[in-house]
């Protein structure tokens, strides 16, 4: 059985918008945030992080500072918005409330225009998910990421569909451990 610790981001410079791969830094409350979150906690065996920013900027302090191995893995960067990119929900509310309706009640049948779609979304997800257990089966991971892959983790988890995803609040800077048994491909390497 593997252990894998998934971690949020803390608030970003620039407030709450629809930030995919928009790569803005973290805010002073953010980085105080994830020091919080990670305070007493693992031990991990290493980080594995998204690429952006927010999350990689962290991973590398933490890493540092814990002596840990350190991957950024850019399957685990946050779903992109499309023309939603840098907007808040205020605005998009104005402009076009249908639309955001229709992506809240159902993300998976009405994404963003131009976004990546959430099938889309999760197939990297899932796949990066498959190969973490198999290639650090046994381990202890701490994963920096975002509220996206971690509501697409939640649901795969609990088995539900891809349209329940944004039914899961997850708060800046939270830390979610999830416990996984080996995979067929873990079992099949010998882990």
């Amino acid at each position: 059985m593997s252990e894998i610790c998934l971690l949020r981001h803390g608030a970003v410079q620039g407030g709450a918008c629809f930030r995919g791969s928009t790569d803005d830094e973290l805010s002073c409350s953010g980085w105080r945030q994830m020091w919080r979150a990670t305070r007493r906690q693992g031990p991990w065996d290493r980080i594995i992080s998204s690429p952006l920013r927010r999350c990689a900027r962290f991973a590398t302090r933490l890493a540092r500072r814990l002596d840990l191995p350190l991957h950024c893995d850019p399957r685990l960067r946050e779903m992109h918005f499309g023309a939603w990119e840098g907007k808040t929900a205020a605005q998009l509310l104005a402009s076009d409330a249908p639309a955001l309706q229709a992506f809240w009640s159902d993300p998976q049948r009405f994404p963003p225009p131009q976004a990546e779609s959430l099938d889309e979304f999760a197939r990297r997800v899932d796949q990066c998910w498959q190969d973490l257990q198999a290639m650090y089966a046994g381990q202890r991971l701490l994963c920096i990421t975002h509220g996206g892959v971690i509501r697409v983790l939640l649901c795969r988890q609990q088995g539900l569909p891809l349209q329940h995803t944004l039914q899961f609040d997850v708060a800046y800077g939270e830390l979610i451990t999830l416990r996984t048994e080996p995979t067929p491909a873990a079992i099949a390497a010998g882990a």
